[in-house]
Order: structure tokens, then sequence, then C-alpha cells
């Protein structure tokens, strides 16, 4: 009896990407074109392709229009403090960002790590080292930033444990890449639609767990709290992760610096105030945690998430909204 093929090993541990050979069919040669640009891209002094990627950056924002409609949503109701031709800068330098902070995990991928620690800097290490020598379990809180995946690498292939939870892309090839990236220098990744007890596992087991808190999931273990200016269903399943993983709550957010070429990670001290908090006070820190991030680089984060989607009964989803920002 024939076996049928699967795109990945799949088991009760972990979620490991496996080649196939419909990815060289005509429907992936674009992604191919892609991917080969990002590698010649990587080769290049960084002096010499942040340049040529922020410009490029700034092209991509032009003609991806409906990524730029729905940042500029998010900008509208998060940062009404700021003009629309600050709004819209800050945009610009997303999208230039984007693409140099993707080259830059390109370059992790496919060199030697020692070497690209000379352009990483530290803000709060010194938190990480002391939760280890106490042997405390931890979870990382990362926003959505565009170096999001590089920190766990760097701790990856420092001979950390690394356990992080994520979403497949609809592009199979880039799905199987990005999860080979990320696997680099070991750890393990588990799909969320296989559950949260895979990822709680690998945590009570000693695995540094990252978690990424800020998409939007709708209604359901979520609360509607203050986010920036507006309000967002934002999940309260930290604070059960906290319970039965006994870990500590560690945020952490990565800032690519066009100016220095460097990449810049912010840790800042564990959540220990979340113990005892119900859901609102507890999704509302998550909240507060994300903001004191992004704000100093609003141009890091993933202004292109459908954040708001879930709204309050009664009120419109922004992004259905057709006198915000109509494409053109």
């Amino acid at each position: 009896m024939k076996t049928r093929k699967t795109s990945n090993i799949k088991n009760k541990i972990e979620f490991v990407p496996v080649f196939k050979s419909s990815f060289l069919r005509p429907k992936y040669w674009f992604s191919w074109l892609v991917i080969s640009f990002l590698i010649c891209m990587s080769m290049l002094s960084v002096k010499i392709r942040d340049p040529i990627l922020n410009v490029l950056g700034k092209l991509i924002s032009k003609l991806a229009k409906n990524a730029r409609r729905r940042a500029r949503i998010n900008l509208y109701y998060c940062l009404p403090e700021l003009n629309e031709v600050q709004r819209e800068q800050i945009i610009e330098n997303m999208f230039s960002t984007a693409l140099q902070a993707i080259v830059m995990m390109v370059e992790l991928a496919l060199y030697n790590s020692k070497n690209l620690r000379k352009r990483i800097e530290w803000y709060g290490r010194e938190i990480i080292d002391a939760l280890k020598n106490k042997k405390e379990n931890v979870i990382f809180l990362v926003p959505h930033g565009w170096s999001v995946d590089m920190p766990a690498m760097l701790l990856a292939s420092e001979g950390k444990m690394m356990a992080a939870m994520f979403h497949h892309q609809s592009d199979l090839l880039i799905d199987y890449l990005w999860n080979t990236i990320r696997r680099r220098f070991g750890g393990r990744m588990h799909a969320r639609k296989d559950g949260i007890k895979p990822f709680v596992n690998s945590i009570r087991q000693g695995y540094y767990g990252y978690y990424l808190p800020d998409q939007d999931y709708g209604t359901e273990n979520s609360e509607f709290v203050d986010f920036f200016a507006t309000y967002k269903a934002t999940l309260t399943v930290l604070g059960r992760l906290m319970k039965v993983c006994h870990a500590c709550i560690v945020p952490m957010f990565p800032v690519y610096n066009s100016m220095t070429h460097r990449l810049e990670i912010y840790v800042r001290p564990a959540m220990n105030d979340l113990l005892s908090a119900d859901n609102k006070t507890l999704a509302r820190r998550v909240n507060e945690e994300i903001e004191k991030f992004v704000r100093p680089f609003p141009e890091q984060y993933t202004w292109v998430l459908k954040l708001l989607k879930t709204r309050k009964q009664g009120e419109i989803e922004p992004y259905a909204r057709n006198d915000l920002y109509p494409l053109k």
C-alpha cells in the first residue's frame, strides 16, 4: 500500500518542514526569483544594500495598495495625534525596514552567525541571563516587528533551546523556506493549528517560549482593552501560560537600525504583576508593553496586519469602511 507524501514531518513534539518536488513547478518560479534576489542582496555590504533596499521599499509601498491601506487605517486609529504626512512617512519607512530586516535574516540563515553578532546590540540582555542563572522558565513576549524572528535565531545559535508558535503561509514554498530558516540553529516550531499543548510542553522542558501576542483572533479568549488611541481584541491566554508553565513573561522587541546597519534588541523586565491579574488587566498590560516598544520605533511594527478587525457590537470593521482611504 502506497503512502501519501506530505509537505512536512508532523508529530506530537514539533513541526519539521520538508522540501517537496512540486516547489520546482512554474507556479513557484516568481517566489524563487524573489528568493534569489534576497540572497544576492545578502551578499552585498550593508552600506551598499541598505540604501538600495530603502529606495525599493518605498517603491513597493506605492505598489502594495491593499497593504498600504491597512497600514493607513491602523495608524489613523492608533496614532491620530500624527498628521497625514507623518503617518505616510512611517508607512514608507516601514516598507524599507521590512526589506532590510528580511535580508538580514537571510544573511543570518546563510552565513556564520559569529560574524553577524558584530552587528547585534542587546539592551537588557542581563535580564535574560539573570533568569537563566535562576533556572526560571521564560516566555518572551515579542510584538510583531519586521525583525521578529532574529532574536530567537540568535539565542538558538548560542545553544539556547527555543520554542515558538507560528502560522502557516499561503505560499507553500515560502512557508517551507521561512520555517527552515527559523530552525537554522535548532529549536522547535509549533503550528498554531495544532493547539497550544505542544508549546506548553516545550516550555515545561526548559525551552524558551517565543510568543507573539498582537494578532486579532476574535472575541474568544480575548478582551476589548485600550490599544494606543483605540481599542483591540487582545488575547488573555498569556496569564494561563504563565501559570501552567511556571514561567516569567519577558517583553522583547527587535529594531533594525538602517543608519548603523545594526539590529538592536530591547529587553524589558519580567512582567511579575500578572499572576493575580484579571483578564482585562492582563490584556491591557500586554498592550502597554507593545506600546512602549512601538512608540519610539513605529516604522518597525507590522502595521499591515488586520490588528483592529474585531470590533464591539454595532461598530463597523475599520477595513470595511468605504469612506476610509478607498482604493483607487
